[in-house]
């Protein structure tokens, strides 16, 4: 990937593909080109591949997509697994046809059994069921592992890369209390919470569950890594994680700390947890060269500070 390479960012102004954009710009990458949803339609395969074969970008990295926590998984089903899979199908397709060099796909680590050995390791993809309110979404990342590999496997070529970060966070995520992930749901809430004056605040579950938290700006690295480094990939997915995890109850007083809210926090143990755990195996990747840079709490700061600013 040269430095004027044209380079497609799908979904540039969602968490990662923000975060691409910044960290493309600051190692040199001028040739940057984008589109929002008004512009071009993911979903629509003529209009995707006009796009292609107009704009002939070279490298694709696809963070377009439909995801949300625990809540919106479980509600919207069905149009997660639709959303992904037309944008999948669209921009893959349009992909092959145009022949780019490279695209970088995200799976997401709810793509393994929900009961599964620790930490989870590529080749435990279907090896139990996955947990069920997250199953439209896994669905539709699971097939686009395959189409990855499909691609590749019938048109001989390495185009076609997957990536599996664990649970992203950092600044541009969006904090929608009905959809938002946990980590941003969480900040949200205590925020506001501290800004009202409340006294308690009550969580889903029983805060047990562990997760596997990575910066955002981390995988827009591991991601520009896995493109300028293509050639040494194999055809599998590789997972993207910080090497450690911690239960939501953790995860909730490093916030508490951060944020500053004096209150109470309790736990409704009649809402779901999801998979007990969540922690990858990223020794794979980790061996090309790759390493995770922020601590936890550092990247809760910087997200903290980005929300404080754009929270209206």
């Amino acid at each position: 990937m040269e430095k004027q390479s044209k380079i497609f960012v799908a979904g540039h102004r969602g968490l990662l593909g923000a975060s691409l954009i910044k960290e493309l710009l600051a190692q040199g990458y001028a040739h940057l080109i984008t589109r929002t949803h008004q512009e071009l339609d993911l979903t629509d395969r003529g209009k995707v591949n006009v796009f292609f074969r107009r704009e002939k970008p070279e490298y694709v990295f696809l963070t377009a997509g439909r995801n949300g926590g625990i809540k919106a998984n479980a509600t919207y089903p069905a149009d997660f697994f639709h959303a992904n899979i037309a944008i999948q199908d669209s921009v893959f397709e349009a992909a092959q046809k145009n022949e780019i060099k490279h695209l970088v796909f995200y799976a997401s680590s709810c793509i393994y059994p929900k009961i599964s050995a620790q930490p989870m390791k590529e080749e435990y993809l279907l090896t139990g069921a996955i947990e069920p309110t997250s199953e439209g979404y896994a669905a539709a990342k699971i097939a686009g592992i395959f189409a990855c590999r499909s691609y590749n496997n019938q048109h001989q070529t390495k185009r076609f890369i997957a990536l599996v970060p664990n649970s992203m966070f950092g600044p541009n995520d969006h904090f929608d209390l009905d959809n938002a992930h946990v980590f941003s749901s969480l900040i949200r809430k205590f925020h506001e919470a501290k800004n009202t004056g409340e006294r308690k605040i009550v969580l889903w579950g029983s805060g047990s569950p562990r997760r596997e938290f990575v910066f955002v700006d981390d995988v827009a690295k591991a991601s520009i890594f896995a493109m300028q480094n293509a050639g040494r990939l194999e055809n599998i997915h590789y997972n993207i994680g910080s090497g450690q995890d911690f239960s939501i109850k953790e995860l909730a007083a490093m916030i508490v700390e951060v944020v500053g809210f004096k209150g109470n926090v309790e736990w409704n143990v009649s809402l779901p947890d999801g998979a007990p755990r969540k922690l990858l195996d990223s020794s794979r990747f980790l061996a090309l060269g790759w390493r995770s840079q922020t601590e936890i709490m550092n990247g809760l700061r910087k997200t903290y500070e980005w929300y404080n600013r754009n929270s209206n």
